[in-house]
């Protein structure tokens, strides 16, 4: 630091430690002293060193009510300038001390000590500045103001010089100055900056109550009177509001409490006579006051408004009505705080300082002063009711009133009302305290009990003890209020003036009140109560709590309010919002206090309005959506299930809107007789249901208004509807109250429509069967988009516009985006939707009386019945058990759903438990623990039912913004993946349940008996779901119940379901788990017995069992064998003991049965062992199919198997060949079922498809009539089936590019359709073919479409088992190398064997088994080409027939009579091998087992003659080639006429043509080599014309040398080629008797 002056320089520095430690504060600190020094409890220990809060003076306002006492003064000394004054004073100090009078032993010892002093004491000094005459001061002097002050306190500032050297006589300190501040000045604090003149002398007598600025006649001042000393004052105080404009306010009402006039108020003195004039100018002036003071003062402030309402003051003898002025006052200030402290709202939109007002502070002015205080005994001032359990914040002490209702009487009547007639007050006596809900107890804490009612005299005289203390309230009783003195205000009641003045304020004012209207119901609901409690009128009748006008206005308010939403929502939409959930919650309210009748009235009032308007809107979806709101607020009320009398008869009421007086209610019990009543009417939205269960058909109105499809533009209101109904539920469920499954019953009867709203949605559901299309049913797209959480059509602002909370980031736009579009069809469900409606279905189901469920099940229709069943089939695969691996899936998203009430209710419906659930229970070990308790649920411990939760607790409702980041812990998707397996059993037995019931039904009327396959098909679908082993353990029990009791259902009707059944059944035998096993046996015993029992043959089980296990084996992966074959051995036994049958054929037969089950199994054990060999697998699955021939069945299933695999494999072609022999089995069978012109004669039609069909027919001797039972029952042997599986094959065709084959196909199918009038089917096809036909004239040419590489392969070694010495023709992809399939092989036999046991022959010799080494794998693979016969060629021209229908092959090998593989041309033979296979390529497998093998061999001069025949065709190929290749042809050229050319053309003829053979049998061959070369020449000529027509002049040089080559060629070719044989041309000899290797080959084809 810098010295400043010269002098200061000459000082020595001291050098000093500063330590500061700066660490976070705990959150509650222990042993705190408040700014006061007042310490903070708990206090345990005083010894201990205490932390000391420091107040904060904060750079900008902060706007908090004073609700704790502070009056605090802070002195700031800043300067001092004494440079004009005379006399020594150069080392100055400061002495400050709080004076309460003007001697100097009257300070006060009010000044906060330092740290190291005493507390408290009555002066303060500032340091010295050494040798400064005008020094600067930074101290602060912190002094506690007493409560009240007088003129007389004031503030003495004494300066003094401080001598440095201590001379004798001098004292150490010398006064030199004095000077003043009074506190107080025309009644207000003194504070701020000041200025001060210093006397010299002390001050005179009375001077404490001048200020030192008056000049006092004879004191000596400094400089001349001059502002010398400045020092600044600061107030913090919860007394002094240090604003002008309250304080008037303030001083006024206070003088007319204290009846002290005049009132002086700063200059100004008020006289009685003017006080009304200036209290209302001061109340109006109110407006002008600071909002920081306003806010510290806000519960004051409110209290004396509220006060001047209530008893309006007497001036001057008369009474001064205030209550407008106060009304407008409380409304300005109101919309005040509202406006200027945004950040200070709750999510709804509510001042969080008003709500705390009204929640913690105001009560009624003139309640008792001893009357119960808020302790544990009695209400006090904060009652805990429904508007006022908004608040965010809740004393736990407030439970009392859960028990208690706020029930009101009268105020008009004098004194207390005489006691209720007998029967009210006999059963009000019977149920203790509670009221308001009619019939069960909610078990909150008793509270004391009420004292008895004093008697009207006694209650005045305890009046006119208190009537001199002001705080004390005034009862009516009139004859007490006539010896009232003119000076005692009169009474009035808060509310009843509130909603007068609410009802007669205009313009401004009412548009204040409205935009808060929140405030001033929830004030005069408590101000209701209040009177009600204060009054002892809780207990009086509803209907005479409150007078008729008081009633009158409350419903002229509700009007008015109403029609105000219905015709602002438009421009308003923020404050209509606003309005409309208030105006909910205060009739909430007014359900607990008032007559519900009469709130009823209120309710239709705003819903007919409402509803007028909704009628010319064009799009009503804003204003349905507030309507939703308003329901869903109403239906929050805690005692929602009794007000819509759950136990009353469905007879319409007296009144025309349901009126319940606790009584009536109170006494109805369970005794009524649901049969009384018409069944229809409880299950409709009849209009006796709605004016019985009032609210509850209010709410399942608005679900079938906005759920109906025809509903134009509601169809963004889906979600939040449904969600209503569900968190209604939901309560219910969790409510403690109803736990009793009797008392379940009676609130689930409030919802039986709803089971018929439903039924009518099934068509707009997500289709939760469709698990490989995310969507479902896309019907709707655009629907979609609006329903999904993040809809990209629907902003997040809308949305929760829409759900009704306001968004307070973010600005409202003006409209809501909810267009309609035009026409569509239905729309359909989000998911989330779905599910919620269907658990709200399944909770009705649940818990409704069955007998009642019956009786309407008797009533419906097969129609509806039916869809009922398609509704429970939808539940089932809506709540199958996903798995955990699904929820560790979604805990991969970033983002969550909002946690919404959907896990609750699945704990709830889990919650209740039955004797099923403690099943589910125990049969999961780990469950033990898990149970949920009710205090588990929400914390206040009450269950979830009552509105604080539903309406209020932030993370429980449903629509608040999506932004919880997601990362769930293990033992969180531990926890769902359990709710979700028990919701599963759960939802899966009501679903059981209600399945039951139907087949009760049935069995009652037997005119439904159309409805039990619906029945079987939910309840094999739910087998085929994932399920609990509870559930199946009673599913099974239903399903054997159902086959013994309707045999014929299975067996003679739904013989599909039969499969069905049998394939569940079967997949069950081969569970792990042991109970199921054994219930899936018996089951699948009981089946074939049944069966049996009926025809002495369980032909048709037999028959579905083996198909079943086929199916199974062929597409279960995680399939068990083991299990499986233990199941078998059950029914095995259970045959074997089954005494009653033991003398039929039963027993054998499914002995029979069984064993041929253990061979396919065998098989199937094979085939998972050659599970990586794809060809050995489809070997078997060939072979397997082979043993069905006989059942065409199951011949099919495996061919559809084996197309399956094919296709997985892409190994096109071969799958189109399974499904043709699929086809021409089913037209097998089909032609013998019915004759039928235009129907395939059977498999010969297929022929020309693939020749291979033939095997197919059926002509065995054991070919079973299709007639027969159980035989050609499937799906496919069915006119449609038969088409089915062609189009199949037709588009398998299509894709592996057999385009012609396609053609064939289709020629098969036209007819049938042709016969049908399909047009639209001709029309496709058609399509299709056009499309075929002109995908082979693009690719003519072949190259484009690869059809595939043949090899033959061997294998040699006993390693190979049934392979070993079996020779097979592979077909493999096109474009396979030789090393590629040798090496697949070598490396999956390599794995096998090992690496070191397999060994590739490289050549394509015949194989000698002698020398191959034992131990040894061998495999031989050689390429292959089709090979066809001269005469064939003519039929096979196009590039599909030489690659389509190939049965033969050829390879050749060279070799030379020494061994060697090659050698000169005269010693070079070759050996072609011509391969049979006993199938024609393509065929159902992509290996064939050669039948049989031929070889030719050729001599040297036969070799020579064939590659000359094959040069020729090159040349005549590429020279006629369209469109000309010249590359190509010049590639030939040079190799045909080029002279490097070794072995060529030359060469060939110099050693065959040079000399005539002396062999006579070669003569010709001689020949017709001649004759090639001849041709030979022929084609060189050509071609080399046809190049010198395609070259360029680059090229010419080339063409020249080529001629020349030629021209070289043809000559030495000359004499070679004209050397003809004489012999050769002598007459014809007769038949020789030899025959030659070349007329050798026309006999080939008797070999075959």
């Amino acid at each position: 630091m810098r010295r400043p002056s010269s002098v200061l320089r000459r000082l020595r520095p001291i050098t000093a430690q500063l330590k500061i430690d700066i660490s976070p504060a705990p959150e509650n600190p222990y042993y705190c002293l408040t700014p006061e020094l007042l310490q903070v409890k708990l206090y345990p220990d005083s010894r201990v060193r205490p932390t000391r809060e420091i107040l904060e003076f904060p750079a900008r306002d902060v706007y908090v009510p004073n609700t704790t006492y502070r009056n605090l003064l802070y002195i700031y000394p800043q300067s001092l300038n004494f440079a004009n004054r005379q006399g020594s004073a150069r080392n100055i100090t400061v002495k400050v001390q709080f004076m309460y009078g003007e001697d100097p032993s009257n300070a006060m010892p009010v000044i906060f000590g330092k740290s190291s002093c005493s507390e408290f004491s009555k002066e303060a000094y500032t340091a010295v500045v050494y040798h400064n005459r005008s020094p600067d001061f930074h101290e602060e002097i912190k002094v506690k103001l007493p409560a009240t002050l007088t003129d007389h306190h004031h503030l003495l500032f004494t300066f003094y010089h401080v001598s440095c050297q201590q001379k004798q006589n001098t004292p150490l300190e010398t006064p030199v100055g004095y000077t003043w501040i009074p506190m107080l000045q025309n009644g207000r604090l003194k504070t701020g900056q000041f200025c001060l003149p210093v006397s010299l002398e002390k001050p005179p007598q009375a001077y404490s109550v001048l200020s030192p600025e008056v000049p006092l006649p004879g004191m000596k001042w400094v400089d001349n009177h001059k502002g010398v000393f400045n020092v600044e004052v600061v107030a913090v105080s919860s007394i002094h509001t240090q604003d002008p404009y309250l304080d008037k306010f303030f001083a006024l009402v206070n003088a007319l409490d204290e009846h002290m006039f005049p009132v002086r108020i700063g200059d100004m003195r008020i006289m009685e006579n003017n006080l009304e004039n200036e209290l209302k100018s001061s109340i109006s002036a109110l407006n002008s006051s600071q909002l920081e003071p306003v806010v510290r003062f806000l519960h004051l402030l409110l209290d004396k408004l509220i006060l001047l309402v209530v008893r309006p003051p007497v001036i001057a003898g008369q009474i001064v009505n205030l209550g407008q002025a106060s009304f407008e006052a409380m409304a300005s200030i109101i919309n005040r705080l509202h406006k200027n402290l945004e950040g200070n709202h709750d999510q709804h939109g509510r001042n969080s300082l008003l709500a705390s007002y009204i929640y913690y502070v105001f009560r009624l002015p003139n309640t008792y002063p001893n009357s119960p205080s808020p302790g544990p005994g009695g209400l006090g001032g904060s009652v805990h009711y429904a508007t006022m359990a908004r608040s965010a914040v809740r004393p736990a002490s407030l439970n009392l009133n859960r028990s208690r209702s706020l029930s009101n009487s009268n105020p008009d009547i004098s004194g207390t009302p005489t006691s209720p007639d007998d029967e009210v007050r006999s059963i009000i006596g019977s149920k203790g305290l509670d009221r308001s809900n009619s019939w069960v107890n909610t078990g909150g804490p008793k509270a004391a009990p009420w004292g008895s009612n004093p008697s009207p005299s006694a209650e005045s005289t305890q009046a006119l003890d208190r009537s001199c203390n002001r705080m004390s309230s005034h009862t009516e009783t009139s004859s007490f209020l006539q010896t009232l003195t003119g000076r005692l205000p009169t009474k009035k009641l808060f509310h009843e003036e509130l909603a007068l003045q609410w009802v007669v304020c205009s313009g401004s004012v009412r548009e204040s009140a409205l935009q808060q209207a929140w405030f001033f119901f929830e004030l005069m609901v408590k101000s209701m109560v209040h009177h009600l409690y204060f009054n002892d009128k809780l207990d009086a009748p509803r209907k005479s709590r409150f007078p008729e006008r008081f009633m009158d206005d409350i419903a002229a308010l509700v009007s008015t309010i109403a029609s105000d939403i219905v015709s602002r929502f438009q421009k308003d939409t923020e404050m209509v919002e606003r309005l409309n959930t208030s105006l909910a919650f205060f009739l909430n309210d007014l359900l607990s206090v008032m007559d519900r009748g009469f709130v009823f009235v209120l309710i239709k009032t705003c819903y007919k309005q409402v509803s007028s308007k909704l009628y010319s809107l064009p799009n009503p979806s804003v204003l349905v959506s507030l309507r939703l709101d308003f329901l869903r607020i109403i239906c929050s009320h805690e005692h929602y299930v009794t007000l819509n009398l759950p136990c009353s008869l469905l007879t319409p009421p007296a009144s025309p809107s349901p009126s319940v007086s606790s009584a009536t209610s109170q006494s109805s019990g369970f005794s009524t007789n649901v049969q009384d009543q018409k069944i229809a009417n409880m299950f409709e939205l009849s209009v006796p249901f709605r004016q019985q269960h009032y609210l509850a058909g209010l709410v399942l109105t608005e679900l079938a208004v906005i759920l109906d499809p025809d509903a134009e533009g509601l169809f963004g209101l889906h979600k939040k509807v449904i969600n209503m109904v569900h968190n209604l539920l939901s309560s219910h469920d969790s409510d403690p109250r109803f736990s009793d499954p009797q008392i379940k019953a009676r609130v689930a009867m409030l919802y039986l429509p709803l089971i018929g709203i439903i039924m009518e949605t099934v068509p707009q559901l997500y289709d939760f069967t469709e698990t490989h299309n995310q969507r479902g049913r896309p019907i709707c797209i655009a629907t979609d988009d609006y329903e999904s959480e993040s809809g990209s059509m629907i902003s997040q602002t809308v949305a929760m516009a829409i759900a009704g909370t306001s968004v307070p980031q973010l600005t409202r736009p003006g409209s809501f985006l909810l267009t309609s579009t035009s026409g569509r069809q239905h729309t359909t469900f989000s998911a989330e939707s779905s599910r919620s409606l269907l658990i709200c279905l399944l909770w009705v189901l649940k818990n409704a009386d069955e007998t009642v469920l019956q009786k309407w099940f008797t009533d419906l229709s097969v129609l509806q019945l039916n869809r009922l069943l398609d509704l429970l089939y939808l539940c089932v695969s809506c709540f199958e058990y996903k798995g955990k691996k699904v929820f560790e899936r979604m805990n991969s998203l970033t983002f969550k759903k909002s946690k919404d009430m959907r896990a609750k209710l699945e704990e709830a419906i889990l919650g209740s438990i039955g004797a099923r659930q403690e099943m589910v229970r125990r049969s999961r070990g780990q469950l033990g623990t898990y149970t949920i308790s009710s205090s588990e649920r929400s914390p206040s411990g009450s269950a979830f039912g009552s509105q604080e939760n539903l309406r209020w607790r932030k993370d429980m409702t449903h629509w608040r913004q999506n932004t919880e980041k997601l990362d769930k812990s293990r033992a969180e998707i531990e926890h769902e993946a359990l709710i979700d397996g028990n919701l599963a059993t759960e939802a899966n037995l009501i679903i059981l349940d209600t399945l039951e019931i139907v087949v009760q039904t049935v069995s009652v009327t037997e005119s439904k008996e159309s409805i039990l396959g619906g029945v079987l098909k939910v309840l094999l679908h739910s087998m085929a779901c994932n399920q609990s082993a509870v559930y199946l353990q009673h599913c099974f029990a239903t399903q054997r119940a159902l086959v013994s009791k309707f045999p014929e259902l299975l067996f003679e009707e739904e013989t599909e379901q039969c499969a069905d059944l049998c394939l569940r059944l079967l997949r069950h035998c081969s569970s792990s788990i042991n109970t199921i096993r054994s219930h899936a046996s018996a089951s699948l015993y009981l089946l074939m017995r049944q069966n049996f029992e009926i025809g002495n043959n369980f032909a048709r089980v037999k028959m579905q069992v083996t198909m079943s296990l086929s199916s199974l084996v062929g597409t279960s992966q995680n399939f068990n064998e083991e299990f499986l074959r233990r199941s078998l051995k059950t029914i095995l036994t259970y045959a074997e003991e089954d005494l009653e049958l033991r003398e039929t054929t039963f027993p054998d037969q499914v002995q029979d049965l069984v064993f041929n089950l253990h061979m396919i199994l065998s098989d199937t054990v094979k085939m998972k062992e050659h599970q990586e060999d794809p060809e050995m697998l489809i070997d078997l699955m060939y072979r397997i199919a082979k043993g069905y021939q006989t059942s065409p069945d199951l011949r099919l299933t495996w061919l559809q198997n084996m197309a399956g695999k094919h296709s997985e494999r892409s190994n096109h072609a071969e799958a189109a060949q399974c499904l043709v022999h699929s086809a021409a089995l089913v037209a097998e069978y089909l032609s013998m079922l019915e004759d039928r012109k235009y129907l395939p004669v059977g498999c010969v039609t297929f022929q020309n498809i693939s020749s291979n069909v033939l095997e197919e027919s059926a002509v065995s001797d054991d070919v079973v009539s299709p007639d027969e039972e159980g035989i050609c029952s499937g799906k496919y042997f069915t006119e449609s089936g038969l088409v089915g599986l062609l189009e199949q094959a037709a588009a398998s065709f299509s894709m592996a590019g057999m385009y012609e084959a396609v053609n064939e196909v289709y020629k098969v199918l036209i007819p049938i359709h042709e016969a049908n009038r399909d047009a639209k089917k001709l029309s496709t096809i058609h399509g299709k073919l056009q499309e075929a036909f002109s995908k082979i004239v693009h690719q003519s040419t072949g190259w484009e479409r690869m059809f595939g590489t043949y090899f033959r392969v061997g294998f040699y070694g006993t390693k190979f088992g049934d392979l070993d010495e079996q020779e097979f023709v592979y077909k493999e992809p096109a474009i396979t190398k030789l090393a590629e399939i040798s090496h697949r092989l070598e490396g999956f036999y390599g794995e096998r064997f090992g690496e070191d046991v397999v060994e590739v022959i490289k050549d394509s010799n015949p194989v000698d088994k002698c020398k191959l080494d034992p131990n040894k794998a061998y495999i031989q693979i050689t390429y292959v080409e089709p090979y066809f016969d001269t005469y064939e060629m003519k039929d096979r021209i196009t590039y599909f027939d030489k690659n389509y229908n190939l049965r033969r092959f050829m390879y050749c090998t060279p070799f030379t009579l020494d061994g060697r593989a090659h050698g000169e041309l005269h010693e070079q033979f070759k050996r072609k091998t011509i391969l049979t296979t006993s199938h024609a390529f393509p065929y159902i497998k992509t290996r064939v087992n050669v039948t049989h093998k031929e070889e030719i061999i050729l001599t040297p001069i036969e070799v020579a003659i064939e590659d000359m025949q094959k040069k020729t065709q090159e040349l005549a190929f590429a020279t006629h080639q369209d469109p000309a290749d010249p590359k190509m042809l010049q590639m030939v050229l040079q190799g045909s006429v080029g002279t490097t050319v070794n072995q060529g053309p030359l060469e060939v003829a110099q050693v065959f043509l040079s000399e005539i053979p002396s062999d006579p049998k070669l003569f010709r061959h001689h020949n017709k080599l001649r004759l090639c070369f001849k041709d030979f020449t022929k084609r060189c000529e050509d071609a080399l014309r046809k190049n010198k027509s395609l070259i360029g002049p680059d090229q010419k040089e080339y063409q020249r040398e080529l001629e020349r080559n030629y021209h070289r060629l043809k000559e030495a070719l000359q004499p070679l080629i004209n050397r003809k044989i004489p012999q050769l041309y002598k007459a014809v000899l007769p038949v020789t008797c030899h025959r030659d290797s070349f007329s050798r080959m026309s006999l080939r084809k008797m070999d075959l």
